[in-house]
């Protein structure tokens, strides 16, 4: 039987008018330091983001969120952020910011299978 340990994760926002405020999550950010693991979801609907802005720009929020998953990933192909620590690229990923693409606020929990984590944490799953 595995251990219990302590799990992060953020989800992740479109707000197409920034001035607004109003967002719909597009994706959630799961990192567990004992197991390290680091990975994403994401689930983008443009009908939802598009109720908040009709010219939302959805490729650009699909490009954004396949970089992050890049990012999760790590690597040469993920660019200079794929080289730091699992932990770095968490924190960074979840730093906040305002742009289209925004992270919400960290939460803490317990899991025995961060990727189960993840799945429950999706939308769907």
């Amino acid at each position: 039987m595995r251990s219990t340990n302590s799990v992060e994760y953020a989800y992740l926002r479109a707000v197409p008018r920034v001035e607004l405020g109003e967002s719909v999550n597009v994706g959630v950010l799961v990192y567990c330091q004992a197991r390290d693991y680091l990975a994403c979801a994401t689930w983008l609907d443009p009908d939802r983001v598009r109720a908040l802005d009709p010219d939302a720009d959805i490729d650009g929020l699909a490009a954004a969120l396949g970089a992050i998953a890049k990012i999760c990933r790590g690597g040469a192909q993920a660019g200079p952020a794929g080289e730091i620590s699992l932990g770095q690229r968490f924190r960074w990923l979840t730093a906040p910011r305002s742009a289209v693409l925004q992270p919400g606020p960290v939460h803490l929990g317990l899991c025995r299978e961060p990727e189960e984590t993840l799945r429950r944490l999706s939308v769907g799953g």
